[in-house]
């Protein structure tokens, strides 16, 4: 499975719309994960032109009702777990590293998250963490920002982080 991972869009506080080259690095896969604030629902419904979201819920998602947030999406895809969050890296690492904190049975495989507006791909024991950046506002900069792609396949997963200034 192909999917699609994007965060901190701030729309339209940074930027009037998705960047047009979201669409180009998305094009063709099976589902697209925003690690939250999204800010607005419309940024919600031009993903799902390209394919199926969920969301998870940022601090300044405050008042979004869209049945395609909720605070954590917990997913089985391929085999693998995948939590999606909004929260800090730390808290994401230590959903990996302290699992029994949070009231889990064992490390998810995959956790993607947001919050920080920079990019990152690391394995963390067993466990892949992710945060594509912000798409809009990277480092807090106005300035093209990045997306990532995740695939999963069997019983693998792996990230790459893509480059929307370079497309």
């Amino acid at each position: 499975m192909h999917i699609g991972l994007i965060a901190d869009t701030h729309i339209p506080d940074v930027a009037n719309a998705v960047p047009h080259q979201v669409a180009e690095v998305f094009n063709g896969v099976d589902l697209i994960l925003h690690a939250g604030d999204i800010f607005v629902d419309s940024v919600l419904d031009e993903l799902h032109s390209i394919a199926p979201v969920l969301a998870a819920r940022g601090d300044d998602d405050y008042g979004m009702q869209d049945n395609r947030i909720d605070e954590v999406q917990e997913l089985t895809i391929g085999g693998l777990s995948l939590y999606l969050i909004h929260s800090s890296q730390y808290w994401a690492h230590d959903l990996i590293v302290h699992p029994e904190k949070h009231a889990l049975d064992k490390a998810p495989d995959v956790v993607v998250f947001g919050h920080t507006h920079r990019d990152i791909v690391q394995t963390v024991k067993q466990s892949l963490l992710v945060n594509p950046g912000s798409a809009t506002f990277p480092d807090y900069q106005l300035r093209p920002g990045s997306v990532a792609l995740l695939t999963i396949s069997k019983g693998k997963a792996e990230a790459r982080i893509v480059q929307l200034g370079n497309i």
